[in-house]
């Protein structure tokens, strides 16, 4: 009996999770784990549709890797015992300095899409954007996170009257600010998808139904969700996302490719909240931003999906700020993996980070719940970072909190 007793008190047998998406979440340690799942459960071409970037893919690459360039200059005996990672942008609260970036054709990760997202970002108490290229409706989204901040991100089509429709219901259905997305005048050749035979939605075919007997959890839920198109324009314009057709052949049909600074006037006179221009990716560009009123600088190479070899985001906080002080927030969009990336982006002089790809990988390796441990874990990693640095608010994290180690 007593060795008995003595066992029980060593040996605690952990309780047993019904749930197979929490037993699969509840192994996951990081961003890559989040990432390795989702190849798992998602057809090869979703997958490389997320998680690829240009070319040789450096800027995707360098976009992560530039962040662990800086090192920490921690301080000690500071306090830490009360944290405070709220901030507000553009006036409104945020319980931590993060955004939801859009992302295109989200339902291909999960039937759910950009509802499960906004929900997720609604809980977590920050803001989360609808991209022109959703899979959801301005107004459907509206309604899954009523009381959440939701921005709506704007690719200017040729198409002018489409576009100010589109702003004006993001407008009327309570969206607070919009991304104009300028770095794509053109699609970025996008090597994986060439590879695959990548079209929007997925074309069935040979490889599409090998892929759906290996893949039978997505292939089920894909079944569930419906027809994928671009919900806010179903009907409304030729190519809605109802036919495949590749994401090259539709930008370069309805993009405009004449998009100017001259836009920023126009976008102006049929938005009055903030605007970020979503894709500054030098100093010049974001003091002509400024100079035209912009209200906010998205630091952004397009999750390294347009040109490669252009700058990491991280690296341009500094100088960028330096140029425009406080005349514009400055969002770095891109590379972020864990919460000491968010205390570095704001060291440097950011006001805020916005992530996409992370929150695409989990929804495609767990749903809306696997959305909800991503947010989880970038807001513990971002307090144990302010903690172990001596930082008890953001205020608190300053530039001298960094080094460059090159």
């Amino acid at each position: 009996m007593k060795m008995w007793d003595s066992f029980r008190s060593v040996a605690q047998f952990a309780p047993i999770e019904l749930d197979a998406t929490k037993r699969k979440l509840g192994k996951v340690a990081s961003v890559d784990d989040l990432r390795r799942l989702a190849k798992r459960r998602l057809p090869a071409g979703v997958f490389d549709y997320i998680d690829g970037g240009a070319e040789d893919e450096r800027s995707l690459a360098s976009s992560s890797a530039d962040f662990s360039q800086l090192e920490f200059r921690p301080r000690v005996m500071r306090d830490v015992s009360q944290l405070d990672t709220s901030t507000r942008i553009f006036g409104e609260p945020a319980s931590m300095p993060v955004i939801l970036s859009p992302t295109g054709f989200t339902r291909i990760a999960h039937s759910e899409g950009e509802l499960a997202v906004t929900r997720a970002a609604g809980r977590a108490g920050i803001p989360w954007s609808l991209s022109t290229m959703g899979t959801r409706s301005i107004e459907e989204c509206a309604d899954a996170n009523p009381s959440g901040q939701k921005w709506f991100q704007i690719y200017t089509w040729k198409d002018r009257a489409l576009v100010e429709d589109l702003v004006g219901r993001a407008k009327a259905a309570g969206y607070g600010a919009v991304w104009l997305t300028v770095d794509t005048a053109v699609l970025g050749r996008r090597e994986r998808d060439v590879r695959r035979g990548m079209t929007l939605p997925p074309k069935l075919g040979p490889k599409t139904l090998v892929d759906g007997v290996i893949h039978p959890a997505w292939t089920w839920n894909f079944l569930q969700g419906g027809p994928i198109t671009f919900a806010n324009i179903v009907g409304q314009h030729d190519e809605d996302g109802s036919t495949a057709i590749s994401l090259a052949d539709h930008v370069a049909r309805q993009f405009d490719q004449a998009l100017s600074w001259d836009d920023i006037d126009w976008l102006r006179s049929i938005w009055d909240g903030p605007i970020v221009l979503k894709g500054i990716q030098t100093v010049e560009d974001a003091k002509q931003a400024v100079s035209m009123g912009v209200d906010g600088i998205g630091l952004s190479n397009h999750g390294g999906r347009q040109l490669d070899d252009a700058p990491s985001p991280v690296s341009l906080i500094e100088p960028v700020r330096h140029e425009i002080a406080d005349q514009a927030t400055i969002i770095c969009d891109g590379g972020v993996r864990r919460g000491s990336d968010i205390v570095k982006a704001i060291a440097l002089g950011a006001d805020a980070v916005s992530l996409g790809r992370p929150y695409f990988l989990a929804l495609g390796a767990g749903g809306e719940a696997g959305v909800d441990w991503l947010l989880d874990f970038l807001r513990e990693g971002l307090e144990r970072t302010m903690a172990l640095s001596g930082c008890r608010s953001l205020a608190e994290i300053d530039r001298d909190l960094v080094t460059w180690k090159r």
